[in-house]
């Protein structure tokens, strides 16, 4: 599966973090500073060192002032490289309303088509539509969110607390702080989308569609 990694960066940002073998890596702005070899960067450019950017492979440079923030601009240099799967690397602090911006962003129809994970700080985020199986340890934290709209039809296996066909709302606490109680759990719907968080998860870790 061709993989593409999209560096967020951020206060918090995962550090010494290194791409997969043959991925292609793009920039959001500053998020440059995360990987020594990036092939593009996307943004205004009002946050990355003249050093780092001196590295770049190549430069897509958008004006401060633009409809769509650095990460969504990214997102969207990545989907024309007809990835399987994008990875997002970025912070899971700073401000509240970038994280929350970009937590939806990751679940947007746009990117139907391709697996998406993140690893944001220590946390790691999962998009799942259709099903996927997740890989943790047993006793470890996860939360299923239902975003854009209700998620039917949610199944889950090896999971503490197992959802049999039920449906999700949005602004629902219903799946909050689950477990993994198997090495393997896997998730699957209906209709909808959900956003599988792992708060001391593993997004590199392996996963599949």
């Amino acid at each position: 599966m061709k993989t593409v990694v999209v560096l967020a960066g951020g206060p918090g940002a995962p550090a010494g973090f290194t791409p997969p073998a043959g991925a292609t890596v793009i920039a959001a702005d500053g998020g440059a500073e995360l990987a020594r070899d990036v092939d593009l960067v996307v943004g205004d450019l009002d946050s990355i060192s003249d050093e780092t950017l001196a590295r770049a492979a190549r430069v897509e440079r958008h004006p401060r002032e633009k409809d769509a923030t650095d990460l969504e601009l990214a997102l969207a240099a990545a989907l024309r490289e007809r990835p399987g799967r994008i990875l997002v690397v970025g912070s899971d602090a700073g401000r509240l309303d970038h994280l929350l911006g970009s937590l939806l962003l990751l679940a947007a129809d746009a990117y139907a088509g391709v697996q998406v994970d993140a690893q944001l700080g220590s946390a790691a985020v999962h998009v799942v539509r259709g099903e996927r199986t997740l890989v943790g340890e047993p006793g470890e934290l996860i939360s299923l969110f239902a975003v854009h709209g209700p998620a039917e039809g949610v199944v889950s296996e090896g999971l503490v607390y197992p959802l049999r066909g039920e449906t999700l709302e949005p602004g629902s606490s219903r799946g909050t702080s689950n477990e993994f109680a198997e090495p393997r759990a896997r998730i699957a719907l209906e209709q909808g989308v959900i956003l599988a968080v792992r708060p001391n998860g593993n997004a590199a870790a392996g996963s599949s569609p």
